[in-house]
């Protein structure tokens, strides 16, 4: 009895322990930071704080009433993964893909820091599979079909496909006119190869005084959302946490507020300020 006690406690610590690294990011930060004193991967940078500002000096300073905050670097966190998944019936690919913790977007193409749009909110939706189906089959007609497409592409009792819509239509997915649906995403992207073209090197960036952003969505949650939305011959086969380097640049106005925008330390051009402008 006591030896199934035993085994019972170290089991639940065993879980707990596990859920609480994959959930509750400050623990993983606390404890990141406590055995890895050294440094942290992340992306090389390129293009220097004091060449963004002056590269960039007309479009944010309009006049000399305007000046120049002292600029902050952060990092924000992103989730490598190696996968393979079928490029068609007779091969396999493999390759990288980066995916944002912060923005719930994976990342096209490094060098123009092109990403997709849709993935967040399926993953604030958190959309299943069967989503994904009607999503991908918008996405065929353009972004919007009749109900007779629909139901002519799947092939299931017409009972079933109307619970699908109902869910997408309930989980702000897709949007319902009549017998007419169409994704509520504005310029989707969301049907697209699961890899990043990622050319830059990685290096290891000293933990000591840098500023690392707290992830939004958990490593667990992305690995789940990529696993659906690229279908049953995607594989996840090894996974790191990475980091792209920001430029918090603020300008002071002459009414004594300040405008704050981030730059991509990689490439030296402008972020999204909806993706990177959140609480540090």
């Amino acid at each position: 009895m006591r030896l199934f006690w035993g085994l019972s406690i170290l089991a639940t610590f065993c879980i707990g322990g596990w859920y609480a690294w994959e959930n509750v990011s400050p623990l993983r930060k606390f404890v990141h930071e406590k055995l890895n004193t050294t440094g942290f991967q992340t992306l090389e940078i390129r293009h220097l704080a004091d060449e963004i500002m002056e590269s960039n000096k007309t479009s944010l300073l309009k006049d000399s009433n305007y000046a120049f905050l002292e600029p902050q670097l952060y990092f924000y966190p992103y989730l490598l993964m190696e996968i393979k998944y079928s490029k068609d019936r007779t091969c396999t690919q493999e390759g990288t893909l980066l995916w944002g913790l912060m923005d719930g977007e994976m990342v096209v193409d490094t060098q123009t820091w092109e990403t997709t749009h849709g993935f967040e909110d399926c993953l604030l939706a958190n959309a299943d599979k069967n989503d994904f189906k009607v999503i991908k089959s918008l996405i065929k007609q353009g972004g919007s079909s009749g109900s007779d497409f629909l139901y002519s592409d799947f092939n299931v009792e017409q009972k079933v496909l109307d619970g699908w819509l109902s869910s997408c239509c309930s989980k702000k997915l897709v949007v319902a006119c009549g017998n007419h649906y169409r994704l509520h995403f504005e310029d989707p992207r969301l049907e697209i190869k699961p890899i990043t073209k990622l050319n830059q090197a990685l290096v290891t960036q000293p933990t000591k005084h840098s500023l690392k952003v707290k992830n939004r969505y958990s490593l667990t949650q992305i690995k789940k959302l990529a696993q659906i939305a690229f279908g049953g011959d995607f594989a996840i086969r090894k996974t790191e946490h990475v980091y792209l380097p920001v430029y918090k640049i603020g300008v002071q106005n002459p009414d004594g507020s300040t405008r704050t925008v981030f730059f991509n330390a990689l490439n030296g051009k402008p972020l999204e300020h909806r993706m990177f402008g959140g609480p540090l």
